[in-house]
């Protein structure tokens, strides 16, 4: 368990489902922790699936769908870079040059190793999780689980959590 925080809960799953809007489209959702800020509430995430939906096969030209779940809002889909991106998935088709429909590619994150005790600290209320195809005729989705619990923070702890999420957005 991290310093500073006291578990509040048994581990705890939480589903999301997300539609892109439009094909090839870049689309958001938030997911709400219903955290209680009095409490100095935090989710401590230890895992995270991502199942995107498999890109559309077309005979010579590349497609994708392009996924990633963050702390913060974001205004397109992004990397493990990002200090707020927790985790990506894509799935890829590499069809540019043949006739047919192409070779599938799949990059997703993995969980860490069991001895990782977390991957992240969610300090504010929600979760975002975003989606983008790339050069699909159909509109995708992806659908996961975060799975972690909640815990209390000190209140130096909690304010540190907060203004580092918020203020790295």
């Amino acid at each position: 368990m991290p310093t500073g925080l006291k578990q509040s809960s048994s581990t705890v799953a939480i589903g999301f489902v997300l539609n892109e809007s439009a094909a090839n489209t870049f689309s958001q959702a938030s997911v709400d922790l219903n955290l209680s800020p009095l409490d100095r509430e935090v989710f401590v995430v230890t895992a995270i699936n991502m199942d995107p939906l498999e890109p559309d096969a077309i005979a010579a030209t590349n497609t994708a769908t392009n996924t990633s779940l963050t702390t913060t809002t974001q205004t397109a889909v992004q990397n493990l870079g990002n200090a707020n991106c927790l985790a990506t998935a894509k799935l890829a088709i590499r069809a540019a040059g043949f006739a047919d429909g192409g070779v599938g590619f799949t990059r997703l994150v993995e969980t860490p190793a069991a001895t990782v005790e977390y991957i992240g600290i969610i300090a504010t209320n929600d979760f975002f999780v975003q989606i983008e195809g790339t050069q699909n005729a159909n509109a995708k989705a992806v659908a996961g689980k975060v799975y972690g619990y909640r815990a209390k923070a000190s209140a130096d702890i909690y304010a540190a959590l907060v203004q580092s999420e918020v203020l790295s957005a």
